[in-house]
């Protein structure tokens, strides 16, 4: 039996370099429009968790009669300060997260802007300021 060889079997190394150079162009194009959306998913976050916050924090002060101050910052939600009558929380399900950077949220009370508190995140750089990214993200 006479076996038939064909010349044209099989691929040759430019074609495989055109195929790999194609996937890496649209590996390239999807994976930069999910990194767009998972920035705008951790800014949206960090506005849940700040929304969040303030309904505790809303909660506490009705209960205490009014909200920690800064010494005892957003732990307060979750563990009776000492001083504090009428505690009745704990006012949120789960510990204090880190920011969606891994930064501590900033919480101020007395507040500059108003009657309540002030709660900030200080963006991607965790610096005051910014823009994009480093924009700070905050309650008021």
């Amino acid at each position: 039996m006479r076996r038939r060889t064909n010349s044209r079997a099989g691929v040759t190394l430019i074609e495989m370099l055109v195929v790999v150079t194609i996937i890496s162009l649209i590996a390239g194009v999807v994976g930069i429009s999910v990194l767009k959306y998972l920035d705008k998913a951790k800014v949206n976050t960090a506005k849940n968790q700040i929304a969040e916050f303030g309904t505790a924090l809303q909660a506490y002060k009705i209960a205490v009669g009014t909200y920690p101050t800064s010494e005892q910052g957003l732990q307060a939600l979750r563990v009776k300060p000492g001083e504090v009558q009428n505690w009745d929380g704990p006012y949120l399900l789960k510990d204090i997260p880190l920011d969606p950077w891994q930064h501590p949220y900033i919480y101020k009370f007395p507040g500059d802007h108003g009657d309540q508190p002030d709660i900030i995140s200080y963006g991607l750089d965790g610096q005051q300021g910014g823009e994009g990214l480093n924009a700070d993200i905050v309650s008021w």
